[in-house]
């Protein structure tokens, strides 16, 4: 009996995992479609990004699946879900994050600073370079804590549960509450990962 329990969870577990597997198939193929996209306004733009980390970023914002596709209308307009085409959501991602990266390369941080600091803002770039220069999800969590929570009226650090693998993963299921996703860098380096894979397949 407890051998047929085991080998039922065994199975469910397996059937969970194809599932999501699939799921995460059909997402990345989403995003793929926008390569030659991303292509184009790569080549408008004098930037060291490169298309795979900007797929792994629409991956990670919208899985390609909204107008707004990097999620890019409130550092263009201050509101959110402005931009309602998605070329010019990749454009604005691209400027963003190109200004992130020629920040941080001033600055003789890493690039995945720069790519922290997209979803935290800019001045994330400075903060890292005067706490050792090197990006982190601990350096990451306390910025969100101490600096970007505080600064738009959470001053008492409440949090919210966050249901996310790399959070899982990291032990800690918990936001602050107006304090960005300090995970935000490690979720596009595991969605780079993703892309590269799927592409090698595609």
């Amino acid at each position: 009996m407890l051998k047929k329990i085991r080998r039922l969870i065994v199975l469910l577990l397996m059937l969970m995992i194809g599932w999501r597997g699939y799921q995460i198939y059909g997402h990345v193929k989403t995003v793929l479609t926008y390569r030659d996209m991303v292509r184009e306004v790569l080549a408008e733009n004098d930037t060291i990004a490169n298309e795979d980390l900007i797929l792994a970023m629409i991956y990670t914002e919208t899985k390609g699946q909204q107008q707004d596709v990097m999620q890019s209308s409130e550092s263009w307009s201050g509101q959110m879900n402005v931009i309602t085409d998605s070329r010019e959501s990749v454009r604005q991602g691209v400027s963003v994050l190109s200004e992130n990266l020629l920040l941080a390369e001033s600055y003789q941080v890493d690039e995945w600073t720069a790519v922290q600091a997209y979803n935290f803002g800019a001045p994330y770039i400075r903060y890292v370079a005067e706490h050792g220069g090197q990006n982190s999800v601990a350096l990451a969590k306390n910025y969100s804590r101490e600096v970007l929570a505080p600064s738009l009226g959470n001053t008492s650090a409440e949090t919210y549960t966050y249901n996310n693998l790399i959070a899982l993963l990291n032990g800690e299921r918990k936001l602050y509450k107006n304090g960005g996703n300090y995970y935000y860098s490690r979720q596009v380096h595991f969605n780079l990962f993703l892309i590269k894979v799927f592409s090698l397949m595609a």
